[in-house]
């Protein structure tokens, strides 16, 4: 990834993050941007040039254009060299064509050439399609959090 690919992916990917957080539940929208930009930035200190992080584009072999990023960090584990997808996405007109997939399966073996012997991730409950892809690519459940919204007395009449 280039300098102003990172910008803009910078931007996407903080007001994307934004955005599921509130809609999950966990942000308010008056501060979501904030804290969006404050998390990005606690995993990216060093922004494009931060040790142990990787961005790349996706980039589309036929037409040679950049149809998406990933976002992953590596550190070492308590079993080795881990990796953890912060941001992977395709844009919407590839969506639903394989490309995460490939994506994924690209990331396997970059990943694997890294000496990496484990990928986490993080994935809204509400994304089911990418919740679904990770299903498929190997990915198992190792944390479920819920939650649930009452009415309070006074709404109710």
């Amino acid at each position: 990834m280039d300098e102003s690919t990172f910008q803009f992916f910078l931007s996407q990917s903080t007001r994307e993050y934004a955005a599921e957080k509130v809609k999950s539940g966990a942000w308010d929208p008056d501060n979501a941007l904030k804290l969006s930009q404050e998390a990005i930035t606690r995993f990216l200190p060093s922004g494009l040039h931060t040790e142990g992080a990787y961005l790349y584009s996706v980039v589309h072999e036929d037409v040679e254009e950049s149809i998406g990023y990933i976002w992953f960090n590596v550190t070492e584990g308590r079993g080795g060299r881990e990796a953890f997808i912060y941001d992977i996405y395709i844009f919407e007109p590839y969506q639903g064509k394989g490309y995460g997939k490939l994506t994924m399966q690209a990331l396997d073996e970059e990943a694997s050439k890294m000496g990496v012997t484990k990928i986490g991730l993080h994935v809204f409950g509400q994304n089911t399609r990418a919740f679904e892809l990770y299903k498929k690519m190997g990915y198992i459940i190792t944390d479920i959090s819920m939650s649930k919204e009452l009415k309070l007395e006074e709404d109710r009449s």
